[in-house]
Order: C-alpha cells, then structure tokens, then sequence
C-alpha cells in the first residue's frame, strides 16, 4: 500500500461532465476517479463498472451529464488519521484506492492497494517507472543554510529527481551530549555532528527552497522527534539509515505516518532483514529496500550487487541500490540488475571534513551518472517479442540479401531453384522466403538480377491508379525509375531524391522529351567521404563545402527545368544541418547555429529554385546509426528562424511528430506553428521517437485533425508521400499511402 497526496489525476469536480470523468479514469489507468465538491468534499466515486452500470440504465447515452449523477455516492472513506492496518481492512472485492478525509470530509489523500511501488513526492517508484535518483547530501552542507540550498541547486542541475538530508534530535538520539568517554568512532561522529547538524527549522528552510526549484525532498530521520517534525512538515519520503533497519520500535513510529519509507539494508543480516519486512508489511506502509556496503568508501569486493535480485524476492517491492564506492559504474550495473532507486552522496568538494565527502560525486559526476542511467534505461528495453529497429530496417536494405532471379522468368513459368539466386541487397523477400518461392508460376515478367517481392508468393499487393486530392501531390523518384512509377498514376509532379552520384549525371542523358509536368529535388543526405551538408558548422572546411554541394543541388535543378513545361518555380529541400553525434546541444546553443545557416543561405544563388529547409527528427539516422538533430526540430526555433529570415520550409510530417513526441509537445500547436510557414509537404507516418518513414496510418500521427489544420493553414503546398521504401515492388508503399491519404486530403 502507499498514500497517494497528488491528488489531481484522481479527481473530478462534481459538475464535470462524465466525459471528463472517463479521460481521468484512462488516464491515470486506476479505473476509478473520485468527485469532490467545490471545496473539495468527498462525494462519491466513478470507476468504469459505475459507467458501465449507467449505460446499462441510460440507453440513450448522454456524456454531458455530471459526474456526480453517475457516480457511486456510497464510497468507503476513512479518517486522514487511520493507521496503515485501519486502511488496508478496505481493501478488497475490487476495492484498490481508497480515500482519505479529514473531519470536514475534505478529500486528502487516497490509499493505493499495491505493494509494488510507491510515491516519492512527484516520483514513482515501481516496475514500470524510471529508476529515482536520489542526491544524498546528508550533513554534506557543513552546518550552512546556504550552501545545502547551493547543494540543492546544483543536484536539480545535475538531473537528480530526489534530494536527501538527515535529521537528528541529538537529545532524543545520543545518552549524552558530549563525546567524553566515548569510543574513538563515535567520539569523531558526535565531534562532526555538533559542528555541521542543522536543526528541523534551518532544515525546513532548506525544503522550502527544494520546493521552490522543483525537486522532492526526503529526509533520513534518526528519532521519533525527528519523525514527527518530519511528518508535520509534509516531507515526501523517509528515509532508514542502515544503522536503524533493526530498530523495530523506529520503524513503526515511522510507518504510522503514513509516508513512503526507504530502508537501507547495510549492516544487517538476512534473518534480520526479514524480520524488518515482516514488521513493514504488517503495518501496510508503502516501502522500498535498498542494497547498502555501509563502509567508506566501500571495496568493490564487497559490494555483492547479484544480492539485489534476492533481496527483491525477499521484500516483494520495489529494490534499489545505495552506494558508497568509489565513482558511479557500481550504481549502473545496479540498474541493470533492476534497481529503481538510486542513492549516491553529493559534494563539490571531496576534501571536505566528514567521511561522506570522500564517497560522494561532485555535480558533473553525478550529472553524468543521471545520463548513463536513463540511456541504460532506454538500452533494457522489455521482455516483449525481437521486432527490427527503424535503424536496422535502413541497414537491413543495405547489408542484407534477397531473392533475386537468376536468369529471366516469364509469366506463367514454374520458378525453379536454378532461377533463384540470393544476392544483396536486401531490398526485396529475404532468403528464408526461397522455400515458399520455389515451385510456384511467376505472376510476372522478371529480368535476370530482379527481385521476387511478397507479391510474387500470390499475395495482394496495391498497385498505381489514378488519384485525386485537393492539392498538387507528386511521388518521390530517381531518375532511373521516375517513368515507371509516374506512368502507372497521375501526378501533379516528381521528386527526384538525388544521390550524391545522381549530380553527376547529365539530365540529357535521362529525359529524350520534355514532360508536361513540374517538378521538386531533394539534396542528397549523404556525400563521398561521409560527407553530410551542415550549414550550421563551425568548421570553416565543412561549413563551405556544404555551401558548395547546396550550390550544386540548386544548379543541377535549374539545369532540369528545361525538360519540364510547367513554369513555376521548382521547390528544393534540403537538410540544413546542425546535427550532433553523442547528444543533444543545450537549447540555448541553437541561436548562433541558426545565424551560421542563415549566413550560409545569403551566399547561395538561389534563382529560378524556391529553397526550403526540411524539418527533422531529434534522432537522425545518418551513415547506419542513431545521431542528435538540434535545429528545425524544436517548432517553436524553427518558426522563428523562418519568420526572421523570411525562409520556407518544407515539413515533413514524420520528423515532426517524432520531434513533437521527443519534446513533449503537442504534435497539434506543432503544426498550428510551422505549416503558416510551409511551402512543401512530406506525409509518412511515425511512431515513438525515432520511428520516422513509417506507412500512413500504420504510426501516431491523428490524420484527420492534420489534413483539417493543413487545408486551414498551408492549402496550396504540395506533398508527396515518402514511406521508407516506398519504391519498392513498383510503388507498392506509394499507392497503399495514397490510397490511405485520399480520405483526408
């Protein structure tokens, strides 16, 4: 069980409509929301078996009634003041959230029946969440006010979600206020704590500024004094110190407060260890153990991370690791093992008086450390079922082997093992499909070096016709297939995608007519050497060889005008640059690389060409694998880059929602503030935050609600559908896309 004091996501105003009612209930994926009065009084409580019980009744369904005339009025409630054991006697019979109240039967907080995670303040610590880091600065603030909260400051900085103090009542805790007598450890301990301790007041200062700069705060309490001011205070989480995980007597006083306990294990047995669950458990509070080497700085040889998974099995909670070695490998194989909280101490001084000092990380360590750790997150991925990444699907095309025919074929000809080869690359069936090829009468004519796609099996495949959209649409080509798949349709015009080699050739060698079309070019994303066009770069030699290849792009299409009879102005895109390879730029990096690009474009001669800068995704994939996108990802900088320097752009609709996603932003205000801003249309789907090329209607992009925003804001911009090996099996990708996208557009 833990007690749940955010109570937002879990309600509802009495008069809320119960539509809003069942957006919360999807949402916080409980299945129950509660109703509260104005003023926040308990009135009832509507899960989806309540909903389901009113349709049953209400046939003639109306979402606008309130909340409160569907609800269940009868909810279970307890006192704000019940003790853990008083709460979970609620529990059962599908009864999993139960609320708190105070005498006014004002809703407080909610009692959540799970014993596999908790809340720390804003943080959930559980199976399904991002391990919580936690910044122990401890007595680490020397006895000073001020520099705790420079503490604080710098943990925020550094990605921490949780800090962590410790607050003692030296007269509750020690049989004597002076170290005389003493034992030499103790001796130094007293010595320490009676110059750096900070009382609960100068503490609660500190808190307060945690809570100014949005992080949640957790305090080891060594005490019931402590406890009590603690819990008084409203503290996040509590916090057992090693050295009190036996003292039974504590941790009740603890779990009687109802707040989430961290309990660190160092020091103990594993008999005693189990006494101190049992202890918890029955007291129903909401915990979470945590592997502890309480030595300073503790050997590697020691630490014994392989306990983590017993120690889970033991707790049957959420397990996490806190570390007093040396540096922070330690706490990410801790991660791997499945920790979900991390601790480490936090200096910026390692010389400091006091033994903590010498096991803790300074800000840029610990910085580091949040930074393996979320990509160690993202690395673990789940236990769902191998699928190919978007980047190995890329490189399976350009690595892998096909089906191909050996020699030609003719239809209605029994395709025999001699007629088969398997050569790369793998743009066509795999090798695995040649048993289900062989034997079978070939639907089509092949040449000798072809390949055999699904198609070629005897399954359906959507094949080109005619379309018709209310804006120019074209389909994107090279200039060895652009007859073939222009000739099965009616576009308004092609792309040519341009290979760095394509540059090379003369159009009079491609074209023997003119075609009573237009046209758009796309600039290679790749050049000879690795080459990739940034016009943002600070290196002088790339930065002027991108202006070059640009040039290039621009000339070679002016160049093809001449076989085409339509007269407008043909649109260029291009990928402007400003890429990474290990990481994202800090945000307030980008202005002076949109000045470099800007300043790139004035020296380009763009006559009879409209130039236009293509939106990208925060995860390129570039030259086989992942990179970092930094400009025309973010739509608030790339609206305002077209706005100050009156540039166009072309928006491609997978990179965006990619980058709307990564960002956390609405993919909806996205395109609200870049398509006023659009000449040209990119229309692929997308999934996650590097899934881009993906078929229409197969990702996450809301069709209906973009194809209304774009007629509304860009209705004269043309598209072309451009699905990641669209091409394929003469356009097979194209005209499914088509085929989708003629409802909408």
């Amino acid at each position: 069980m833990y007690v749940e004091r955010h109570l937002t996501p879990y309600v509802v105003y009495a008069e809320d409509p119960v539509l809003r009612g069942l957006e919360k209930i999807t949402a916080n994926r409980s299945r129950v929301v509660f109703v509260v009065s104005e003023h926040g009084h308990l009135q009832g409580a509507l899960s989806d078996g309540d909903f389901r019980r009113w349709v049953s009744e209400h046939p003639a369904v109306d979402l606008s009634v309130s909340c409160l005339d569907v609800a269940n009025r009868d909810v279970r409630a307890v006192a704000a003041t019940s003790t853990p054991a008083e709460i979970r006697r609620l529990f059962g019979s599908g009864v999993d959230h139960v609320p708190l109240v105070d005498e006014q039967r004002h809703l407080v907080a909610i009692a959540v029946n799970r014993s596999n995670e908790l809340n720390i303040g804003r943080h959930t610590v559980g199976p399904d969440a991002p391990a919580v880091l936690i910044s122990e600065i401890g007595i680490n603030h020397q006895g000073s006010v001020d520099f705790a909260k420079r503490l604080v400051d710098l943990s925020a900085e550094a990605g921490a979600d949780v800090v962590k103090f410790q607050l003692r009542d030296m007269g509750a805790l020690y049989r004597s206020d002076s170290s005389a007598g003493e034992d030499l450890g103790p001796q130094y301990t007293l010595d320490l704590l009676a110059k750096y301790n900070l009382g609960a007041e100068e503490l609660f200062t500190v808190f307060d500024h945690c809570r100014s700069v949005g992080i949640d705060v957790m305090c080891t309490a060594w005490d019931p004094p402590s406890v009590d001011r603690l819990a008084e205070y409203g503290i996040d989480g509590i916090k057992v110190a090693s050295a009190d995980m036996t003292n039974h007597a504590l941790l009740r006083h603890m779990a009687a407060t109802g707040i989430p306990m961290v309990v660190s294990t160092g020091m103990a047995t594993e008999g005693e260890i189990r006494e101190t669950v049992d202890l918890l458990r029955a007291t129903g509070i909401a915990f979470s153990l945590l592997h502890c080497q309480s030595t300073y700085p503790a050997p590697y040889k020691d630490v014994n991370l392989r306990y983590l998974t017993r120690l889970a099995e033991i707790g049957q909670c959420p397990v996490g690791y806190s570390g007093h070695e040396r540096g922070f490998h330690v706490p990410l194989a801790a991660i791997g093992l499945g920790a979900k909280v991390i601790e480490k101490h936090f200096t910026t001084d390692r010389s400091l008086e006091g033994t903590d000092h010498k096991v803790s990380l300074l800000p840029a360590e610990f910085a580091e450390m949040v930074r393996r750790v979320r990509e160690i997150e993202e690395a673990l991925g789940s236990a769902a079922p191998r699928s190919v990444s978007t980047g190995e699907m890329m490189n399976r095309v350009n690595l892998a082997k096909s089906l191909v025919a050996s020699r030609p074929i003719e239809v209605g000809q029994t395709i025999t093992r001699d007629d088969v080869d398997i050569k790369s690359p793998g743009r066509g069936l795999q090798p695995n499909s040649l048993e289900r090829l062989v034997g079978r009468a070939a639907r089509r004519t092949l040449a000798a070096g072809d390949f055999f796609f699904t198609s070629d099996l005897g399954e359906g495949t959507a094949r080109g016709r005619a379309f018709g959209f209310r804006r120019p649409w074209g389909l994107p080509v090279r200039y060895h297939d652009h007859a073939d798949l222009a000739g099965e349709s009616n576009p308004d015009f092609v792309e040519f995608h341009f290979s760095y080699k394509d540059l090379d050739i003369d159009p009079a060698s491609v074209f023997d007519h003119r075609l009573p079309t237009t046209f758009t070019t796309h600039a290679p994303d790749l050049f000879s050497g690795d080459f990739i066009i940034d016009l943002a770069s600070p290196d002088a030699e790339t930065w002027e060889r991108s202006i070059a290849e640009v040039q290039r792009v621009i000339d070679r299409t002016r160049e093809l005008r001449s076989w085409f009879t339509a007269d407008a102005d043909p649109v260029v895109v291009v990928t402007m640059g400003g890429f990474t390879r290990d990481h994202h730029l800090s945000p307030s990096g980008r202005p002076e690389l949109y000045e470099r690009v800007a300043k790139a474009l004035t020296l380009l001669d763009e006559g009879g060409v409209r130039l236009t800068a293509q939106t990208l995704p925060p995860f390129p994939w570039l030259m086989g694998g992942q990179q970092h996108h930094n400009l025309f990802v973010d739509p608030a900088d790339t609206a305002e880059f077209a706005h100050a320097f009156d540039r166009r752009l072309t928006l491609d609709i997978s990179h965006t929602k990619l980058a709307a996603t990564f960002l956390d932003v609405s993919f909806a205000e996205t395109v609200e503030l870049l398509a006023p801003h659009t000449e040209h249309l990119h229309l692929v789907d997308a999934t996650g935050v590097d899934g881009e090329g993906v078929q229409v209607g197969d990702g996450e992009v809301d069709w209906a609600l973009l194809a209304e925003q774009l007629d509304r804001l860009a209705p004269r911009a043309g598209f072309i559908p451009e699905i990641w090996q669209g091409h394929v099996n003469h356009g097979e990708g194209f005209w499914t896309a088509l085929g989708r996208l003629e409802q909408w557009f």
